[in-house]
């Protein structure tokens, strides 16, 4: 993924900030305070939300802006171009994902363009700075090899401070030889309760038969108990029997009586009800009367109001229409407005025309172009003849330059070549020194002597090799000779015909051997030799007369002057190379100035202007025309809205003298007189249908209350017949007299009732006060109970003194505690024990866990990583460091020096630590997250480099050519490691590249 173009809306100070074309190694360079930071910031917060307010992190709100977040278009490797907008909004902001190829999400979009990677591990393994390298300032010994082992597993510390928090967890909770840990604790606890535990054993012999005596103890004291609550029931019973047997005696006299008169069907309160209907049904009767006379007399006086319907029907248009006077004032306001304002245009429209003095009419003008293309187009053909001008000065004074240094360089050539020697005279001096050069004659005869020394040697050794072989070929040929002979005389023929064969070879090859010999060679060069030598000794007598050395000394002068008259040619031919050069960019200008004038011209038909005002006022010349197509534009709208309101006003005076012709009996009346009338007529109209609303209302509510009464009338006389039938009688004298008998039973029954309710929270059931009316002795039955219960207290009493005994006897057994008790406080401590050990086992788990992650990743991933570290260490130590092994025991690094050293990160100097540390982060982005194309974000990372080590990582950085680079410094001596066009300079909120 590379980042492309950022547009900030509002991060921090920077407001409304759009950065173009960013390039693969991009270059942000600005001082404190400059926004560095700030757009740092702004990529994370675009890329992965807005901090919360809960978080430490700024956010980086604007001050003096409601615009908040801003975009980023980007270039993905799978989705092609995207544009990635946040802004304000939910916790994080509100996201927008717009891909080239049409398609439009949110976050989900955005996980899948990032790879699902989040904030925190885009930080660690693509952004880091100075406080990475401050962290390993701040570390000693085995810290450091942590540290450097987790940035090369997550790119931060955090492996390292996770198995440290490991390890102080469990150290937290137990050590094998601690005392104050927990764990160590509970153990101590837990052996001496184990003690107590034992003794409190020895006692259960003597204990248990005591417990079983306060057991026996206990079973008859509660059986006592139960007896002794049975009788005092029994004696409550007889008691309460006592005090209700009247109740219970009036209670079946009253049910007697009840069942005499037996069951009566009167309606419930049927006497009161009776008498209530008939105070009722005769005033109704009276009131439907009156109400009928006055609903006679309201339907005259709704016959009198009656309104104008017409008028009614039109009342809306009337009413909207008299809203509409304050508008039609309004209009004759804005109207004059209006014609001021016109008439200001017209006065700038002939300023205007007086500048341009363009024979062209107001239509012409409008049809002239000039949209954004042609004022582009304008602006780009003025800066290019501003630019044409000044480049024309420019190469007039280099060709001019140009010409002068030729000249120069003509008249040193020409000085330098006339101080030469003659092809003649130095032909001879030549001679001379090569013919008769004494030293190099004599150098030359002695070469001579000696070959004609090592010849004749070489003459003489082969000479005596010829003897010697000749000696040696005629002793093996007398042999073979003689072993042929003896082949011939004993008669072996093949003995004969080898030595015969053998005679022939050997003689064959010692003819060639001689034959092939080097003496005639030897003798024609020494021949040759002592030729040279003849002529070389008459050389030497003949020079002893030449002066050799002068003209050898003139030789090297001249030679000198040659080898500068060659420098002076080749120079002068660069120098008109350079002339060339000059008037061939002279040239060039010309056709572009021509090219220019083409273009100015043809720019000038366009826009309808004279070539001279093209050449000269182009772009001024364009902006009257634009400010005069504005004021144009800006004089017919005007005019629109003049006749529009010309219209209004006239559809309005229309309206209102067609309804004063319709309802006014007075005609001709001015716009006010009108509108006052015709207010005052709907008014009265108003007045009259209110009157009648009022009156039709008090109508229908009078209709309304009649037809309530006649059907109350209807209503009460209906209940009269009802109730009657109720009590199933047809007369009022036999509904009464059967309502005294009705009554009667009603007084029995709440008799009853309160009979019932005194009995009702008795403690005697019914059966219970049946079986007592046939019992009459009940005081001797409540002596009887009172006596046994005496008796069962005074034993109570004894087992409670008995059970106090063996208490005591108990509770000299448990001074230091029961058995029970000591066990159960051995289990509880053993419970928490096993609780503190799970805990214990949690982190030692755990720590074992990344441990084991730990030691995959370094038979797995580590060696991809490491191999890539190692190549860039190397780059960065200048071959001084070359290896990086990990530790075998344990998390760390071993360092290998080109003398095959090993070192751990704690034995290295700080420098190379750091290149260590730099080499590792950027070998993990490399390798183990190469699917992952994000920007390397670096911030001042190698502030504490020199110079060498500097220049180093940058090159680093420029050759990992597959990621984009954001570089971000406030140090200016960096600055020429980098092309121009690649640094961005910030100030301030202001963005600029430099040039």
């Amino acid at each position: 993924m590379k980042i492309v173009s950022m547009h900030i809306y509002g991060y921090g100070q920077l407001e409304n900030i759009q950065i173009d074309n960013l390039a693969d190694f991009q270059v942000f360079f600005g001082e404190n305070e400059a926004g560095k930071s700030t757009i740092m910031s702004f990529i994370n917060s675009v890329l992965f939300g807005f901090p919360t307010k809960q978080q430490a992190e700024l956010r980086y709100e604007p001050k003096h802006s409601t615009k908040y977040g801003g975009s980023i278009r980007i270039f993905h490797e799978e989705f092609g171009f995207a544009v990635i907008e946040r802004v304000k909004g939910k916790a994080a902001g509100d996201v927008k994902v717009n891909l080239d190829n049409g398609t439009f999400g949110g976050e989900e979009l955005l996980k899948n363009l990032l790879g699902n990677f989040d904030k925190g591990l885009f930080q660690a393994i693509y952004s880091f700075n100075i406080h990475g390298l401050q962290n390993i300032h701040q570390m000693k010994g085995e810290e450091l090899g942590r540290f450097l082992f987790s940035a090369g597993t997550l790119g931060t510390e955090r492996l390292a401070k996770a198995e440290a928090e490991l390890q102080k967890e469990l150290d937290s909770r137990f050590k094998p030889g601690g005392k104050k840990p927990p764990l160590n604790e509970k153990l101590h606890e837990l052996h001496e309760i184990n003690g107590e535990l034992k003794n409190a054993a020895a006692k259960v012999k003597e204990y248990e038969p005591l417990i079983e005596k306060r057991e026996r103890f206990l079973q008859e004291s509660e059986k006592i108990n139960q007896e002794l609550a049975d009788v005092h029931q029994q004696s409550e019973k007889l008691t309460e029997w006592k005090r209700v047997q009247s109740f219970v005696k009036e209670e079946k006299l009253t049910l007697n009586e009840l069942e005499e008169l037996g069951q009566i069907q009167f309606p419930v309160r049927g006497l009161e009800r009776l008498q209530q209907l008939n105070q009722l049904i005769l005033p109704h009767k009276a009131e439907l009367v009156s109400m009928e006379e006055r609903m006679k007399k309201a339907k005259l006086d709704l016959v009198e109001l009656e309104p104008d319907e017409s008028l009614a029907k039109d009342e809306p248009v009337i009413v909207n229409l008299l809203n509409q006077i304050p508008v039609l004032e309004q209009l004759t306001l804005e109207k004059g407005q209006y014609e001021q304002k016109l008439a200001h245009l017209e006065k700038e429209l002939a300023v205007i025309n007086e500048k341009l003095h363009l024979p062209l009419n107001e239509e012409d003008i409008l049809a002239i172009n000039t949209n954004i293309y042609m004022k582009k187009q304008v602006e780009d053909i003025s800066r290019r003849g501003q630019k044409l001008l000044e480049t024309k000065a420019d190469h007039d004074h280099l060709l001019q330059e140009e010409k002068n240094a030729l000249e120069l360089m003509e008249k040193e050539v020409q000085l330098t070549s006339s101080l030469c020697l003659p092809k003649q005279e130095r032909a001879l001096l030549e001679e001379q020194v090569q013919g008769n050069d004494k030293r190099s004659l004599e150098e030359e005869l002695r070469t001579i002597r000696d070959k004609r020394g090592f010849y004749q040697h070489s003459l003489e050794l082969e000479q005596a090799s010829r003897t010697r072989i000749k000696q040696q070929f005629f002793t093996i040929e007398l042999i073979l000779i003689g072993l042929t002979v003896y082949g011939a005389l004993t008669k072996q023929w093949i003995l004969m015909f080898l030595g015969f064969g053998a005679c022939v070879v050997f003689a064959v090859f010692m003819f060639q051997n001689l034959k092939n010999s080097k003496q005639k060679e030897t003798n024609r060069r020494l021949e040759d030799l002592k030729k040279q030598e003849t002529r070389i000794i008459e050389k030497l007598q003949s020079a002893a007369n030449l002066d050799i050395e002068m003209a050898e000394e003139k030789l090297k002068r001249d030679n000198l002057r040659i080898e500068q008259l060659q420098v002076m040619k080749v120079k002068l031919e660069q120098q008109q190379a350079q002339l060339q050069r000059a008037m061939d960019k002279l040239e060039i200008w010309e056709q572009e100035s021509n090219d220019h004038r083409k273009a100015l011209l043809m720019i000038g038909n366009e826009l309808k202007i004279p070539e001279y005002m093209a050449a000269s006022f182009l772009l001024e010349a364009f902006g009257q025309i634009e400010k005069f197509k504005e004021i144009c534009r800006e004089k017919h709208q005007l005019l629109e809205k003049i006749a529009n309101i010309n219209q209004q006003q006239k559809q309005i005076t229309d309206e209102l003298k067609y309804y004063e012709n319709r309802y006014l009996s007075e005609k001709g009346l001015d716009l006010h007189k009108t509108v006052y009338l015709l207010k005052k007529k709907l008014e009265e109209e108003q007045e009259k249908r209110i009157k009648l609303r009022e009156r039709r209302a008090k109508f229908l509510e009078m209709e309304s209350d009649l037809q309530q009464k006649n059907k109350e009338q209807e209503q009460l006389e209906a209940e009269y017949i009802k109730l009657l039938g109720e009590a199933n009688v047809e007369t009022s004298q036999e509904f009464y007299e059967l309502g005294e008998k009705a009554e009667r039973r009603s007084e029995l029954l709440d008799k009853l009732e309160s009979l019932q309710g005194r009995l009702q929270f008795s403690i005697l059931s019914k059966e219970e006060c049946e079986h007592y009316l046939h019992i009459h002795n009940w005081d001797d039955l409540i002596e009887e109970c009172q006596q046994r219960s005496r008796q069962l207290q005074a034993r109570l009493k004894e087992l409670q003194e008995a059970q106090a005994k063996v208490k005591v006897e108990i509770g000299l057994l448990e001074e230091g505690g029961t058995y029970s008790e000591i066990l159960h406080l051995y289990k509880q401590k053993k419970f928490d024990l096993e609780e503190m050990a799970k805990e214990w086992a949690i982190y030692s788990l755990a720590q074992h866990i990344l441990l084991e992650t730990v030691e995959k990743y370094k038979s797995e991933h580590l060696p991809r990583m490491l191999e890539k570290a190692e190549e860039f260490l190397e780059f960065l130590t200048s071959g001084n460091y070359q290896r990086i092994h990990p530790h075998p025991i344990g998390i760390g690094f071993l360092v290998e020096r080109k003398d095959h050293t090993l070192f751990e990160a704690n034995e290295l100097s700080q420098a190379t630590t750091e290149q260590l540390y730099v080499s590792i982060r950027l070998a993990l982005a490399i390798t183990l997250y190469e699917k992952y194309q994000f920007p390397i974000i670096i911030d001042d990372g190698f502030v504490n480099f020199d110079a060498a080590r500097t220049q180093r990582v940058i090159e680093l950085l420029k050759s990992l050519g597959q990621k984009q680079i954001l570089f971000f410094t406030c140090h200016q001596h960096l600055l020429p490691l980098f092309p121009k066009e690649n640094i961005i300079q910030l100030d301030k909120g202001a963005v600029q590249i430099i040039s």
